[in-house]
């Protein structure tokens, strides 16, 4: 395995397409500019500048991952009149302090938001833009309320730090943390050395993933925190967006992707900052862009993961910044001022669509019931899924062996991306495993549309005191092809609740809610709706270490059911 992997595979955050032509300003740059923070460290930031006469709005990026790769963007965005302030965070790359990921975030948004509202030539508003980690430095700056921000642009990226960005129904989603600290690990030991860096410094290959190194070596010692605060307990707390969007009121462009990793997070601040922003002004200032994009760049052709979209697919980041930042601080009336709020790309017709909600108010949420001889192990089984509730049918089992679990192929991934590359793929070579239960619909005799929240009502017992059991809902083709479209996992011991685990009683039946995001599709005439269940994805999701007995049960006292927001068509 190449060693650069782990370290360099998280600098692709933002599209890969910046397509946007060159504005009418030439630009020029100071580099290394340094602003202080409330507690004197000093941050460096690259400053790029229109050379005209005149006061110009500031967009900011505040990023982990280096601020010397936002050269090309700084330019390209200062050129079309706008002041564009690119900073390395604190304990990163050039700046100074410690990095711990999210703790300084606010306080060092604030400041730095105001700092950057003082500058020579600056009109004093300022807007902020990125993705992933950039853009939860944007959300934590918004939750602090520096005076001087008026809007953000937060691209794949989540409402709070432990569900949907550490864990999932209580799970950690082993592969991004792994991964991602081991990448960042990268500039924390050339920092701590204090030398050139070279390839020595890197986590080995045995090393990985992160959990194995001692944590006084002190690479990543807040991963070690993450695992060690398995619940959502008081160490999430301050971080926790959705606690604060009653308070904020500026505009915010939320970007996201159907098989993004932090998908959940963007919905839910739209939704959140939609209906409960301070003022009306705020709340009418939501916008919600939702593409079918992975953690990753999009291909020039429209391919995420191992499916093509087509060119519409392709997102043109700088573009898309400048449309935002035109509407909000030049008053132009391009579609965000003359179209509605939401704009999803429907996957299966694979066409952008304008919506005035999320989710859509003429959905109609239908239950697919679970049905089988209690044989729907495998493809070659005999599970199904129908819109007839189940009488007495006898339950399916399967064994959970954690030496043996469910490999992941694809889906809501990051990072080091070519070795786990994410994004819809084929889930058919998992079809043939006896501790999957395969349930599909028979062809469709008509397009179905799929557009919103997706969950699985499940009953189930086990022989552990804990376990997992996990649901996945794919499109399948007449030729066999099985499209993941969303996935998502349910600790058992966290069934009512992820800030208190329950004891779990073998043997005894309990009901879980699995939460599988939300996605939007139109299954095509010919096709199937199937659903997977079974108790490991991995290394999307860490492996519980106890053997299980599972056993799914779909009669009429325990309706299991995949439960869809179908659109009337």
């Amino acid at each position: 395995m190449n060693r650069k992997i782990l370290a360099l595979s998280i600098l692709w955050i933002l599209p890969a397409i910046w397509a946007a032509e060159p504005g009418k300003y030439d630009v020029a740059a100071d580099i290394g500019v340094r602003a202080a923070m409330r507690d004197g460290t000093l941050l460096a930031a690259d400053v790029y500048r229109p050379e005209a006469k005149g006061k110009f709005p500031v967009l900011l990026e505040r990023t982990p991952y280096n601020r010397k790769g936002g050269r090309t963007a700084g330019r390209l965005l200062a050129s079309h009149g706008y002041i564009v302030v690119i900073q390395d965070v604190r304990g990163r790359y050039d700046s100074e302090g410690e990095w711990y990921p999210f703790k300084h975030e606010s306080a060092d948004g604030y400041d730095t938001v105001e700092w950057a509202a003082r500058l020579p030539g600056s009109d004093g508003r300022v807007g902020m833009f990125g993705g992933s980690y950039v853009g939860a430095t944007q959300m934590l700056a918004a939750i602090a309320r520096p005076p001087h921000l008026e809007a953000i642009f937060p691209y794949v990226t989540a409402s709070e730090y432990y569900d949907g960005w550490t864990y999932q129904g209580g799970v950690l989603m082993q592969w991004f943390t792994q991964s991602w600290t081991a990448g960042l690990a990268r500039d924390t030991v050339r920092r701590k050395a204090k030398t050139p860096f070279s390839r020595s410094y890197l986590p080995r290959p045995e090393d990985f993933p992160v959990l194995s190194l001692p944590s006084e070596r002190g690479l990543a010692p807040y991963y070690f925190d993450w695992v060690k605060n398995a619940t959502d307990n008081g160490y999430w707390k301050p971080w926790k967006i959705s606690d604060h969007y009653a308070e904020l009121d500026i505009k915010a462009l939320h970007a996201g992707g159907w098989h993004d990793i932090f998908l959940k997070g963007t919905l839910k601040n739209y939704i959140g900052l939609r209906s409960s922003a301070k003022t009306a002004e705020a709340r009418q200032g939501q916008r919600l862009l939702i593409g079918p994009w992975a953690h990753a760049a999009t291909s020039p052709e429209g391919k995420i993961g191992g499916y093509v979209f087509g060119k519409q697919a392709v997102l043109d980041m700088n573009g898309a910044i400048l449309e935002w930042y035109d509407f909000v601080f030049k008053g132009r009336k391009n579609d965000y001022a003359k179209k509605p709020p939401v704009k999803i790309f429907v996957m299966g017709e694979n066409a952008w669509r304008y919506e005035n909600e999320f989710p859509l108010e003429r959905q109609k949420l239908t239950r697919y019931y679970l049905h089988s001889s209690g044989k729907a192990r495998t493809i070659n089984g005999d599970g199904q899924l129908s819109l007839s509730k189940p009488s007495g049918e006898p339950p399916d089992q399967f064994r959970y062996t954690p030496r043996d679990p469910v490999p992941t192929i694809g889906g809501r991934l990051c990072c080091a991306n070519s070795l786990f590359p994410p994004g819809p793929f084929d889930q058919s070579p998992n079809e043939f495993r006896p501790d999957v239960l395969v349930y599909s619909t028979p062809p469709l005799e008509r397009d179905t549309e799929v557009t919103g929240f997706v969950k699985v009502e499940l009953y189930a017992a086990t022989t552990a005191h804990d376990t997992h059991f996990t649901a996945m809902l794919v499109d399948v083709s007449p030729t066999g092809y099985a499209r993941l479209l969303t996935d998502g996992i349910i600790r058992a011991g966290l069934r009512n609740g992820l800030s208190r685990i329950e004891e779990v009683e073998p043997g005894k039946i309990y009901r879980y809610e699995i939460d599988l995001w939300a996605t939007s599709n139109v299954f095509k005439k010919g096709h199937r709706i199937r659903l997977y269940i079974s108790s490991s994805n991995f290394p999307r999701f860490a492996r519980t270490r106890d053997r299980a007995n599972q056993t799914i049960y779909h009669d009429a006292e325990h309706p299991s059911a995949l439960v869809l927001p179908v659109i009337p068509r």
